[in-house]
């Protein structure tokens, strides 16, 4: 009995035994028979991203295939849609290139790829509602979605400027949502021959620097005649009209290194600033840059159709003043106006004594302009500048006596010029971008300080600007930081933009008003101003690049 019984158990335990062996087996062999096989999901149907050989992503051994398709989603219903190869060439002229069948495509070409260059393309994923496990290969055309050859390309461009990032079909995709996920792999690189592209998984494009880059002759210049801008050009900066008789330095354009400007013209500026109003408020240099814009806009020539609006503005001449305090213009044909306010210290300034004719006035250096308080809201883009009448000799001039909180500055930090100039800058910027949020449309600008070259003493003491020879100190702009320190940390965490135009401006000692002039002064050059057309044309591209 207990024989049997203890028999009994043995077999039990031997077909145990039996059974496990039977299922390592069975396990062993699960990925390595096709039958068995058949049951699991095919990998292309979970995410069918296949690159071709030596198109592999970075850091694992996933392919990605080529190609704009959409794919079910085992994490939630919906497409996931690899949208096309996007190259940032030009910060002002995005253009997004939506690659059917290849979202990544190699590109052959002087046009597209250079020797021993990189470009950088960004692969957005796309998440997108659907009930569909599977679908053929498509396309956004126009705002619809489109079945597509695997063998044919396609290419959607973005208006120039516009930071957008939709098809040309113009429709809103604000109900798609772009995403990287954060474990995803970097994107690697992948070759054809010599030739390399970089790919990058990261979402957005990186901002042109403009003030990055190097002067090139080119003779379809200048944008204007010197000698027809009569109109808008004061004749004291039209160096045409004055002995001076070398003109090379008309002839140059500035390139940026890493974008290229789209090319001005009229046009163009009105149309992109149709019912739209351009500030310029600053000093003489700001009103040498809307004295430039003026005249690239209407090609130098005269025009009657063109309104003198400054009445608008209260920019009217008073009661013996030698002129107004600026100049407003609008353009009918798209209501376009563009205007000028003289405020060389960006500061507000009111007279200490009213009733006193020759009253000090209070220089308030954490105060805006009134004008700039009053008018802003009327305001698209706003061009603001400072420099050069931080000296005590302009101070005493002006009879303007620094203040802050409302009393006479104390503090002996901003007693200081340097300081005090620091203070203004900081407080006027802080002060625009805090007004941002309630104008949405406007763009604001800190142009950099417009550089002076008096060589050999000072404007007041034999300081001298002869050289008519361009670029005899060099074409090029290598550094990535501005020139001016003060400018760059002002709009530094802020949605003030900085126009920065010193070093670009720095190799043009020549393009200065030196020492030719209407009337010519023996003794006295003008190393500060700029003739035009002149220098202050490329500080209007950059910023028309930007608008």
């Amino acid at each position: 009995m207990k024989g049997g019984i203890q028999g009994l158990k043995i077999s039990q335990v031997s077909l145990i035994l039996i059974g496990l062996v039977c299922m390592t087996v069975l396990v062993l062999a699960w990925t390595k028979t096709s039958f068995l096989a058949a049951f699991i999901p095919s990998p292309n149907r979970i995410l069918p991203l296949d690159l071709g050989p030596g198109e592999i992503f970075k850091g694992g051994n996933i392919s990605a295939q080529t190609r704009t398709e959409q794919v079910e989603s085992f994490a939630s219903p919906g497409v996931i849609e690899q949208k096309g190869e996007r190259e940032n060439i030009d910060n002002s002229k995005n253009t997004n290139k939506e690659e059917n069948p290849s979202s990544v495509k190699k590109r052959s070409g002087s046009d597209e790829l250079s020797e021993g260059k990189t470009k950088s393309t960004q692969v957005d994923i796309v998440v997108k509602n659907s009930s569909a496990s599977e679908s053929p290969v498509r396309r956004e055309e126009n705002g619809t979605l489109s079945s597509v050859d695997k063998n044919k390309e396609s290419h959607s461009s973005v208006p120039e400027g516009t930071g957008s990032e939709e098809p040309s079909g113009g429709k809103n995709k604000s109900k798609e949502l772009t995403i990287v996920p954060q474990n995803s792999p970097s994107v690697g690189s992948f070759h054809k021959g010599e030739q390399t592209v970089n790919l990058s998984a990261t979402v957005g494009n990186k901002g042109c620097n403009y003030a990055k880059g190097k002067w090139a002759i080119d003779d379809n210049r200048p944008l204007y005649s010197g000698f027809g801008c009569k109109q808008w050009l004061s004749s004291m900066w039209a160096c045409r009209l004055t002995q001076r008789m070398d003109f090379e330095y008309e002839k140059l354009r500035w390139q940026p290194q890493d974008c290229k400007m789209q090319d001005f013209t009229g046009s163009k500026f009105l149309q992109r600033m149709q019912d739209k109003t351009l500030a310029f408020i600053g000093d003489s240099l700001g009103r040498q840059q809307f004295q430039s814009l003026m005249c690239m806009v209407t090609g130098g020539e005269e025009r009657a159709d063109v309104l003198d609006v400054g009445r608008e503005y209260g920019l009217v001449k008073a009661r013996h003043a030698v002129r107004p305090d600026g100049w407003a213009y609008r353009f009918p044909i798209t209501n376009t106006t563009i205007l000028f306010y003289w405020s060389a210290s960006l500061c507000d300034l009111e007279p200490i004594n009213s009733s006193n004719p020759v009253t000090n006035f209070a220089m308030h250096l954490d105060r805006p302009p009134a004008f700039l308080r009053r008018y802003l809201h009327k305001f698209d883009v706003l061009v603001l500048n400072t420099g050069h009448h931080w000296n005590r000799g302009k101070l005493n001039a002006n009879r303007w006596v620094m203040y802050v909180n409302g009393v006479p500055n104390t503090n002996r930090k901003t007693m200081d010029i340097a300081g005090a100039k620091n203070l203004s800058i900081h407080s006027i910027v802080k002060w625009v971008d805090e007004q941002l949020p309630l104008f949405p449309g406007l763009k604001a600008f800190l142009r950099s300080l417009s550089p002076r070259h008096f060589f050999n003493g000072d404007w007041n003491t034999g300081g001298t600007c002869d050289n008519t020879t361009p670029l005899s100190g060099g074409k090029e702009v290598l550094k990535d930081d501005s020139s001016d320190s003060v400018a760059a940390h002002a709009v530094r965490g802020t949605n003030v933009k900085l126009l920065d135009i010193t070093a670009l401006s720095e190799l043009r000692d020549e393009g200065h008003i030196s020492r030719y002039s209407i009337k010519a002064t023996p003794g006295t050059q003008d190393c500060l101003h700029w003739c035009l057309p002149g220098i202050p044309d490329t500080w209007n591209e950059i910023l028309f690049a930007q608008l």
